[in-house]
């Protein structure tokens, strides 16, 4: 995460009347985050060199492929000590810490470090140093078990299975990444059905890389709950409609939408829009390592390029709380922290 700058944050401090309050001071769950996409750059120079790697410019990227690079490396520095996946862990704890997030629930999949021991022992590990972590800062820590579209529909399925067994042990969704005009959600259902009845959400990625009809797919064919990026529902009105109606939320990355494309200029980006139809909406950083922005810096793009009111941004906190895994005595407390920072 790159913490906003000292100028920015002086004016939040600064400014006054009801648009102006402290972002840093809104609750919030940060709820579309890759876990190893989410390392400090400085930290990938460090666990690159131990490794014996040579660290790329994780910003250095003009296409997807040349994104998939680079997240590849990140994950390559982290292949030669446990300790360096757990300091990943605290390290992002840290940070949503640091943008006023009080549940952060990345994407993660044990199964890509076999080396450190089996999957039901690393997912241990994270969920324990998460939770250490957060205890000490006030932060609850959840997964999503995140399945790659690439791996194909059975690969998926059994993970839908490993992720089942951890159902209400600190895996709360699962997901779906990758491709996925390549790989369209269809497929996947029955990875899905099994994940749904094992009380977990359906949360695949959907509507970034392909259009209306990948988010339509991913409530109608695997019973999403919630979609990370699922903008593209806005070229279809009755699927907005259709979002609206069921409660679907999307976790929206601006940023990443921007340095990837799918909207390049940030003043047009669509989440006004879904706003505005009802749709339940998030935000999320994605993968601040690549795109040089945390939660925060998600919320201040939403106040200063597109005009949300703060009202507006506290519904997206509100949103991102009550639609995560969070358990119920911290969605109580961070509603009435928010109706707190609105009364400020």
């Amino acid at each position: 995460m790159q913490n906003p700058d000292t100028t920015r944050g002086a004016a939040d401090a600064a400014g006054d009347g009801p648009e102006r309050r402290d972002l840093a001071g809104l609750p919030k769950a940060e709820m579309h985050l890759h876990l190893l996409g989410a390392m400090r750059e400085s930290t990938l120079v460090e666990l690159a060199a131990v490794a014996g790697l040579r660290a790329p410019d994780p910003r250095a990227f003009t296409t997807f492929d040349d994104f998939q690079e680079i997240f590849q490396a990140s994950f390559a520095a982290t292949q030669t000590r446990l300790e360096s996946l757990l300091r990943l862990v605290r390290e992002v704890v840290e940070d949503a810490a640091a943008d006023g997030v009080v549940w952060v629930q990345p994407h993660f999949d044990p199964h890509l470090f076999p080396a450190f021991g089996t999957p039901d022992e690393i997912m241990e590990l994270v969920l324990a140093e998460g939770r250490a972590s957060g205890a000490r800062l006030g932060v609850g820590f959840g997964v999503t078990l995140g399945a790659m579209r690439h791996r194909g529909p059975q690969a998926v399925e059994e993970l839908a299975g490993f992720a089942a067994r951890w159902a209400g042990r600190g895996v709360h969704a699962f997901g779906l990444t990758g491709d996925e005009a390549a790989f369209p959600p269809a497929p996947f259902a029955r990875a899905f059905a099994i994940a749904r009845d094992a009380g977990l959400e359906a949360a695949p990625h959907a509507g970034e890389l392909a259009g209306a009809e990948s988010v339509r797919s991913a409530v109608e064919d695997l019973g999403a709950g919630r979609i990370a990026h699922g903008v593209h529902a806005v070229d279809d009105p009755a699927l907005m409609d259709l979002l609206a109606q069921r409660g679907v939320t999307l976790d929206v990355c601006l940023t990443s939408n921007a340095k990837l494309g799918v909207y390049p200029d940030p003043a047009e980006h669509p989440l006004p829009r879904l706003l505005a139809a009802g749709v339940p909406c998030s935000l999320g950083a994605d993968d601040p390592l690549m795109f040089g922005a945390g939660l925060l810096d998600e919320y201040h793009v939403a106040r200063t390029v597109l005009g949300l009111d703060d009202r507006q941004l506290a519904a997206l906190a509100r949103t991102s709380i009550a639609s995560s895994g969070a358990p119920d005595a911290l969605k109580t407390s961070a509603a009435a922290d928010i109706d707190a920072w609105l009364s400020s």
